[in-house]
């Protein structure tokens, strides 16, 4: 019994190709060198500048100071309970942003006549400063993570069904065209066309809502929480503990980051599955 043989074939890389392919991975690391020798650079200039009197390191406080600030912290416990919080305050008001923003642009690109009739609220919603609906969001929910998860909701909310729809609006009509002359329903377009089309603007608005989300918390946090990263920034200014202030800035900054290149791994991945 003869078995048949699967044959595979062999992807063949030219020389010429093969040395482009190196010359851009010695480029990606002189580029993530410099940016470390800027970090490097910047944390020593700071605490220099600090020990010889050219900034007050009360008022800018410096590394070495934020680093004793850190410890006391992880010794203290209370690091991660502050930072844990403010994350799932975060995480919650990022994914449901996304979700819900994204629905909603659906339900627009769905109903021209429901796009129409709800574009100029959209556009003021987006020019409103929501900030300032925040003690109204107190009121409404409550003092306590819901409104500050509500906060964050309502900041990246609009931008996220702005930026989908303007997504859903610019897809290739000639293709949604073909998908209606084999007599495609709506729905099939949406799941064939629109949204796999759509998925870099989807993948865009994730790294706005990143830096929305966060923003929403910590305004939400300052407000009316009585922990997290926020509490700590406000409780910090009140005792004039500005390194304490500082060491929160710097693990909101890191935390932001890392959620920020989870997104950019995530487009990564969706390219080469693409």
């Amino acid at each position: 019994m003869s078995m048949s043989k699967k044959i595979i074939p062999v992807q063949v890389i030219s020389p010429e190709h093969e040395a482009y392919l190196r010359e851009r991975k010695i480029y990606r690391r002189k580029i993530l060198g410099t940016q470390i020798l800027l970090l490097i650079g910047i944390i020593i200039i700071w605490e220099i500048a600090g020990r010889l009197g050219w900034i007050d390191p009360f008022i800018t406080s410096q590394p070495s100071r934020i680093w004793k600030t850190l410890i006391n912290l992880h010794r203290e416990g209370v690091l991660y309970y502050h930072t844990g919080i403010t994350l799932l305050e975060t995480m919650i008001g990022f994914i449901s942003g996304t979700l819900m923003g994204t629905i909603f642009a659906i339900i627009l690109w769905w109903s021209d006549f429901t796009a129409e009739v709800l574009d100029p609220y959209m556009v003021v919603l987006n020019a409103l400063p929501k900030i300032a609906l925040g003690p109204i969001l107190i009121v409404w929910i409550g003092n306590g993570p819901p409104a500050i998860i509500a906060m964050a909701l309502f900041i990246s909310l609009i931008v996220t069904i702005l930026g989908v729809y303007s997504g859903f609006t610019q897809v290739d009509g000639d293709k949604i065209k073909l998908l209606k002359t084999f007599g495609a329903t709506k729905l099939q377009i949406l799941q064939k066309v629109i949204l796999p089309a759509s998925v870099p603007t989807i993948i865009s608005a994730l790294k706005i809502n990143v830096g929305l989300s966060w923003v929403g918390v910590i305004v939400g946090e300052f407000l009316v929480s009585k922990a997290g990263l926020g509490y700590l920034i406000v409780y910090g200014g009140q005792v004039f503990k500005l390194d304490l202030v500082m060491t929160s800035v710097i693990i909101l900054a890191a935390a932001a980051a890392i959620m920020y290149k989870a997104v950019v791994y995530l487009e990564k991945l969706f390219l080469k599955w693409r």
